[in-house]
């Protein structure tokens, strides 16, 4: 009987083993770690150095930058793609984004409505001069 229990430990070691995940080398993780240094010191020189003057456009690069080092992270960090996991980890990611993406919507779009709706027919304006009287 312990022949048998033997056997089956085997038989989860071995299974355990047989994930197509891929394996890095060091070549992966200093190609990596080389991204992520350059896409953290292209905007950190964008902002110190004020080479884009207008800062909406500056928000919109720097999160450009951002977005591209989060996928860096997960494919060379994490080991990410649609094979690993049998495809589960994308799948995850997937329905995170769009719960992430719902749910900022939903809030941009309540505060909005609910500053424009507070008090209607009160411009900034008007608020700046009742906050001036006595």
């Amino acid at each position: 009987m312990s022949t048998h229990v033997d056997s089956h430990d085997h038989h989860d070691d071995h299974a355990h083993h047989e994930d197509d995940a891929p394996h890095s080398t060091l070549k992966g993780y200093m190609t990596g770690f080389f991204l992520a240094v350059v896409l953290t010191a292209i905007p950190f020189w964008l902002v110190m150095g004020k080479v884009i003057p207008n800062a909406q456009t500056l928000a919109v690069v720097l999160l450009v930058f951002g977005a591209i080092q989060i996928v860096v992270h997960m494919i060379y960090f994490l080991h990410m793609d649609t094979k690993s996991q049998g495809g589960w980890n994308m799948l995850a990611l997937i329905f995170t984004l769009v719960l992430v993406v719902i749910t900022l919507s939903g809030s941009i779009w309540v505060m909005y409505h609910l500053n424009a709706n507070m008090m209607p027919g009160m411009s900034h304006d008007m608020s700046q001069q009742v906050k001036n009287l006595p």
